[in-house]
C-alpha cells in the first residue's frame, strides 16, 4: 500500500517557509505500514493541482493534500476537488456549528460571511473533524483510491492525521508492518563503512535494507524491513543488527532511539556521576550549545569559557605565554593546556578544548584553514588530535563540535569498561 503527499503553496517554492507537514504525514503513515511512493509540492494554481492529482492517482492508493484550505481566495483546493470530482460544494451544519463555536470562544469579533464558507465541502466528501481550527478535512474515495484533504497549518494538520486519518486508514486497509531500526556511526564516511560492509548488504534477506544517512561527523546506517508477521520481522531485524554493530563496532554509538550524540552523552554522565566542561576557541561555544540542548545537562556540565582571543586563553584559562608564542594558539600543545586548565578551574572528571582555524582567515597562524586540534582532558590523562575540516566557515565549526563530542564518549568508554 502506497501513499502521495501532495503540498499546496507559492510559499513552499519560493523558499519562504519549509515544508516539514510531509516529513511529520510520512513518518506518522510509516508507522503504521504506508509507503510514501512520492512527495510533491505544487503551485497555488488549479490546473497544477488538478495535474498532480491525476497523476497519484495513477501510482498510488492513498492521496493526501495539504494546504489550501482556508477562508481567503488564494485558497482554492476545494474548488479544486469538486471540478476533479465532478462535484458541487454544500454546507455542512457541523462544520459551521463548530466554526461559530470556536469564533465564540476565541476570537472577540462577530464571525463573517468569509468564515462561514469554511463550512462548504464537496457534497462527496466525509468530513473530517479539525479539532485545532476552523478548515475541516475532507475524504474522497475514487476507484478505489483514498484522497484526503488537509488544512496547511502544521498544528491543525497534526491533530487531524492522528485523531480522523489514521485510525480511519487503518479501519479501511489492512497493511504490512514496517519496522526501522537505525545506528548511529560516528569517526568514518560514507563510503569507508560501505566498503566494511559490502558482504553483509549481499547477504541481506530480501524483505530487507540498508541505507546510508549521512551527515557532517556521522552517518546514519538504516535497516528497514516489512512484512505480515510482526514477530518474525522483528526477531530477523535483532538477529541483523547484532550481526552489523559487529561490523562497525568501532564507530558505533548507539541507536537513533536513543537520541543525538549529546543526549547519549548526557545519559552516560548522569549514570556514571561524572562531570564536565568545556573550553571553546575556533567553536565559539556550539559546544557548550548542543551539550545544554538536553534537559537536566546541569546535573553534569558546570560550565564553557569561549576563550576566543589570545588573551582571554592567557588571563582566564591560564595558558602560557611561552606555549603560545613557541607554538601559536593553534597547536596541540596549546589544546591540551586549556583542556587541562579547564578542567581544573571546573574541577570536573572531564574537560572538552578546541583550537583552530575555522576561516576564511588563518589569523597569522601557520595552520591552514580547517585545521582544528581538540583535546580532551579525563581523569587520568589529556588526549589531543589534529583535524583538517576543510571549508567553510561553518562546516568546520560544526564537524569539530560533532567530533569533540565523539572523541569525549569514546573516552567516557574506555575509563567505564576499565572501571568494571
Amino acid at each position: 500500500m502506497q501513499a502521495e503527499i501532495i503540498t499546496i503553496g507559492d510559499e513552499i517554492l519560493i523558499g519562504q517557509i519549509v515544508d516539514t507537514n510531509s516529513a511529520y504525514i510520512s513518518k506518522e503513515l510509516n508507522k503504521i505500514g504506508v509507503s510514501v511512493y512520492q512527495i510533491t509540492t505544487v503551485q497555488d494554481d488549479k490546473q497544477h493541482i488538478l495535474k498532480a492529482l491525476a497523476e497519484a492517482e495513477e501510482n498510488t492508493d492513498i492521496i493526501i493534500v495539504t494546504g489550501g484550505l482556508g477562508p481567503t481566495k488564494d485558497d482554492i483546493t476545494k474548488n479544486t476537488f469538486c471540478e476533479y470530482f465532478d462535484d458541487r460544494l454544500v454546507q455542512n451544519d457541523e462544520v459551521l456549528k463548530h466554526v461559530e463555536l470556536l469564533f465564540a470562544k476565541y476570537f472577540s469579533m462577530p464571525i463573517s460571511d468569509v468564515n462561514r464558507k469554511q463550512a462548504l465541502v464537496p457534497s462527496k466528501a466525509k468530513v473530517l473533524k479539525n479539532r485545532f481550527g476552523t478548515a475541516p478535512g475532507m475524504w474522497i474515495e475514487k476507484n478505489n483510491k483514498v484522497f484526503i484533504s488537509l488544512p496547511g497549518v502544521p498544528y491543525e494538520m497534526r491533530g487531524l492525521i492522528n485523531y480522523e486519518v489514521l485510525p480511519a486508514l487503518q479501519e479501511k486497509f489492512q497493511f504490512p508492518y514496517i519496522f526501522h531500526k537505525t545506528l548511529i556511526t560516528y569517526g568514518l564516511g560514507e563510503s569507508i563503512i560501505a566498503a566494511r560492509l559490502e558482504k553483509f548488504e549481499d547477504h541481506l534477506p530480501d524483505n530487507f535494507k540498508l541505507a546510508y544517512l549521512p551527515n557532517l561527523g556521522k552517518v546514519r546506517l538504516r535497516l528497514s524491513s516489512k512484512g505480515n508477521n510482526k514477530e518474525n520481522v522483528e526477531k530477523e531485524m535483532n538477529r541483523l543488527v547484532k550481526e552489523l554493530i559487529i561490523h562497525v563496532e568501532d564507530i558505533f554509538i548507539g541507536f537513533e532511539e536513543d537520541g543525538a550524540i549529546e543526549t547519549v552523552i548526557g545519559k552516560d554522565f548522569i549514570k556514571n556521576k561524572i562531570t564536565l566542561a568545556s573550553a571553546e576557541s575556533c567553536t565559539g561555544g556550539a559546544i557548550a550549545k548542543m551539550l545544554t540542548s538536553v534537559a537536566g545537562a546541569s546535573n553534569y556540565f558546570k560550565g564553557s569559557i569561549v576563550a576566543y582571543s589570545s588573551k582571554i586563553k592567557q588571563d582566564i584559562l591560564h595558558v602560557s605565554s611561552k606555549t603560545i608564542e613557541k607554538y601559536s594558539v593553534v597547536s596541540m600543545q596549546v589544546a591540551k593546556e586549556m583542556a587541562i586548565n579547564c578542567k581544573k578551574m571546573f574541577n570536573t572528571d572531564y574537560a572538552i578544548a578546541t583550537t583552530g582555524n575555522a576561516g576564511p582567515t588563518t589569523d597569522k597562524t601557520d595552520k591552514s584553514v580547517g585545521v582544528v586540534f581538540i583535546a580532551i582532558a579525563t581523569p587520568n590523562k589529556v588526549l589531543v588530535e589534529e583535524f583538517n575540516f576543510g571549508q567553510p566557515r561553518e562546516r568546520v565549526i560544526q564537524r569539530a563540535s560533532v567530533k569533540s563530542l565523539e572523541m569525549l564518549r569514546k573516552e567516557i568508554l574506555k575509563n567505564t569498561l576499565n572501571s568494571l
